[in-house]
């Protein structure tokens, strides 16, 4: 084992620490060892004439002004510390680790200030403001302090957020919601077409979540939802103010039509979806990954009545293909319309080549 050298930048009490292991190791006598360890202290660093013993080495090394500098130096640190969420390429296992090493250093033991601490190191989040004071209220140890903050890691890792890729899995048959840029309807509306396919996503099942605010409350968010694989499409319903004047129809059931198209310029187009918890009407919170979902949509073009999607075992056809039809409807509720939203966390997919 190395003898460490001391120069004021390791706290006394690890530096005496790894003295007594290299001790310890090598069977020295106290005499030895402290005349070992004076000898490797660094010569700017000044000690009194006379030390006896460790515990007298250490604390003249704690009350050298060369510790005082480290102690808020460290300080200083622990201010400036920051927490990134995997999402962002942080490491939270790191951050904890370094976290607790500096309150180390910088001798803050005290819970309520690591507290104070820590708050400060998080994102300019309203979750996580929010959900720190909630869930630290009544925390007063370390332990207790690492597992409620890995608590909210957690939990905000699964929110669904501004930006998110999700898979739009129907719960009654577990299929996900597919759109392809070369299927399109050969009725209606002629849209890219919208159904249920396979059980596992893949690329034409995943959709970016937009919307206009930092997190998608239950009742109060109206979002969208993009097709990755299409570029700039949007899950929507379509209305026809030339011809039918009313909103396109499915091609079996001859309800309304839900397409996948761009029609940014086309003020006949409805792709701002609402969502309510599938079995508590008045649920408050925020929209997490695995939730299971209604989803509802307004038509403009129709004194804003709403329908909600729904997938169901109906058939339709394409060429020689036959796909399970979804549909906007304005019928009871039932386990059709439940949808359940997945996060996409980790995948070789990018962006580029989803698009390519």
């Amino acid at each position: 084992m190395y003898f460490p050298k001391y120069d004021g930048n390791i706290h006394p009490d690890e530096w005496i620490n790894d003295i007594q292991k290299f001790r310890h190791i090598h069977n020295l006598n106290d005499f030895n060892i402290l005349k070992t360890a004076i000898l490797l202290i660094d010569p700017t660093i000044k000690l009194p004439a006379k030390i006896s013993n460790i515990e007298e080495l250490r604390n003249a090394l704690k009350g050298n002004i060369s510790f005082a500098v480290f102690r808020n130096t460290n300080k200083r640190k622990l201010q400036l510390l920051k927490y990134i969420p995997e999402s962002r390429g942080g490491d939270t296992s790191k951050f904890i680790s370094k976290f607790f090493k500096l309150c180390y250093n910088a001798e803050i033991d005290d819970v309520e200030e690591q507290k104070k601490y820590l708050c400060k190191s998080l994102p300019m989040s309203y979750y996580f403001s929010t959900e720190f004071y909630k869930k630290m209220k009544d925390v007063n140890s370390k332990n207790e302090l690492i597992k409620e903050f890995e608590k909210i890691v957690v939990e905000e890792s699964n929110l669904i957020k501004n930006g998110s890729i999700v898979a739009i899995k129907h719960v009654a048959t577990g299929k996900y919601l597919i759109s392809a840029e070369n299927l399109m309807y050969t009725t209606g509306s002629y849209n890219q077409l919208i159904f249920v396919g396979s059980q596992v996503p893949g690329p034409n099942s995943l959709w970016k979540i937009v919307f206009d605010k930092e997190l998608a409350t239950y009742n109060n968010t109206s979002i969208k939802f993009q097709h990755i694989k299409s570029g700039n499409k949007f899950l929507g319903i379509h209305y026809d103010r030339y011809i039918l004047l009313d909103y396109y129809k499915s091609p079996s059931t001859n309800l309304t039509e839900v397409g996948c198209c761009d029609y940014s310029s086309d003020n006949c187009w409805d792709d701002s979806w609402k969502f309510n918890d599938s079995e508590l009407e008045d649920h408050q919170g925020y929209l997490k990954s695995n939730d299971i979902i209604n989803l509802s949509i307004e038509k403009r073009y129709d004194n804003n009545k709403v329908e909600f999607l729904r997938s169901h075992d109906i058939p339709f056809t394409v060429g020689n293909d036959t796909f399970q039809e979804v549909i906007c409807h304005n019928e009871s509720l039932e386990e059709n319309d439940e949808w359940c939203i997945e996060l996409i966390k980790q995948h070789n997919w990018t962006i580029d080549n989803l698009q390519s």
